[in-house]
């Protein structure tokens, strides 16, 4: 146990505070509960002691001779004496670093994309959170990003207008989310206010000629094995139904239903839909085995999963028909375009796509039209040698 002792502290009397053996408390006498702890080693530790209310006397250590001066260990006991009062702890904890974008990416995903999205949309989310948002801006404390980072961000990606529209885009939910999550005070989202660049709308349909040469390929892939099996089974339906990627891979064969002649969709990106089961997709179904225990249609090569890189395999599938510009969309857009040409109307190809909003599916009413000018250029022609057949003029 320390011998005690009550001076005046000041660096005059620490400088010449020693004690010949154990050690020994000085406390100050004008503020009590503040010493300097004096060893015979030599060695001198500011201190202070008071009772926390409701506890028992504590004691901590504020630094020692060498490294503080009297006064900065008057001011800091002042402070450690006034919280004890309050019943706080001698030292406040040390504030958490402040979160960087990487954080609020890896947040952003767990706690919203990965609970609140379709599968879809966390698989797109999270390829622009992984590729754009955190190599380019990860390392960013939140504070730190202005308008300007993001801005430069979308002009690096100007030549892919979508991407770098949707990259400002979940920026932009990010901040909002990192604001309400408290993350970051309030203040002006770095993300808003930066002009969409135009996107132009990919439109590529298959042909005939098209359509016969990739089922030309997929039978040779099919019999040399040279593709995953299911694969092929998916790259078929895709054509015959022009469902989403997502609604055929994570097709079930509990959504098969032979009785009712549908395919019922229960996590479509438009809700639950039914799809019709025809004959052309019943022979497609009938050629992929179903293996025990696996739930999924479209099986991946780990036990009991769906198969996840359909766009690889596709990419080895349009190159061998000499398709590289053709996506896997692009089948539903085939799909919609070949039932516009054998006259099904914005409507029904609207069911059929399952699109939610009519808007969507007007998209393809320009291919509606120029079929419709070419049906009235043929039975003008028709007519027109008819009724022109005497006019020498007009014939001419």
């Amino acid at each position: 146990m320390p011998r005690r002792s009550t001076v005046k502290l000041n660096k005059r009397v620490v400088d010449a505070l020693a004690v010949e053996t154990g050690d020994a408390v000085f406390w100050d006498r004008d503020l009590a509960g503040f010493g300097v702890r004096v060893h015979a080693t030599g060695r001198k530790i500011y201190v202070v002691q008071k009772r926390r209310r409701g506890g028992n006397p504590k004691r901590v250590s504020l630094g020692s001779y060498e490294e503080v001066t009297v006064e900065e260990a008057r001011r800091r006991a002042a402070e450690v004496i006034d919280r004890l009062k309050r019943g706080e702890e001698a030292f406040p904890e040390p504030p958490a670093p402040e979160p960087t974008v990487a954080d609020l990416a890896e947040r952003y995903m767990k706690a919203h994309v990965e609970v609140d999205c379709r599968p879809g949309t966390v698989e797109t989310f999270g390829r622009v959170v992984r590729l754009y948002v955190v190599p380019e801006l990860g390392h960013l404390r939140l504070s730190e990003v202005e308008r300007s980072h993001v801005a430069a961000l979308h002009h690096k990606m100007r030549d892919k207008p979508y991407q770098a529209n949707q990259t400002r885009n979940v920026l932009a939910k990010m901040f909002r989310l990192a604001e309400a999550w408290g993350m970051t005070p309030p203040r002006r989202n770095p993300a808003v206010s930066i002009r969409s660049y135009k996107e132009h709308r990919r439109e590529r349909f298959l042909s005939p000629e098209e359509y016969r040469e990739l089922a030309r390929v997929l039978a040779e892939a099919e019999a040399d094995g040279s593709v995953f099996p299911t694969a092929i089974g998916a790259i078929r339906l895709l054509l015959l139904t022009g469902c989403r990627k997502n609604e055929i891979v994570t097709l079930r064969w509990d959504d098969v239903d032979r009785t009712a002649g549908e395919l019922r969709l229960r996590d479509s990106k438009t809700g639950a839909r039914r799809v019709p089961l025809t004959p052309a997709v019943e022979w497609v179904l009938d050629r992929i085995p179903r293996i025990e225990g696996n739930p999924w249609v479209i099986t991946g090569k780990n036990p009991g999963d769906h198969l996840k890189n359909l766009d690889l395999i596709w990419q080895r599938i349009r190159e061998r028909a000499g398709l590289e510009d053709v996506r896997v969309h692009d089948c539903r857009h085939s799909y919609a375009s070949r039932a516009l040409a054998l006259g099904e109307g914005i409507p029904v190809i609207s069911k059929l796509l399952g699109h939610r909003r009519f808007a969507t599916t007007a998209r393809y009413a320009h291919l509606a039209r120029e079929g419709e000018r070419r049906s009235a250029a043929m039975v003008g022609d028709s007519i027109g040698g008819d009724i022109l057949a005497g006019d020498g003029g007009a014939a001419a």
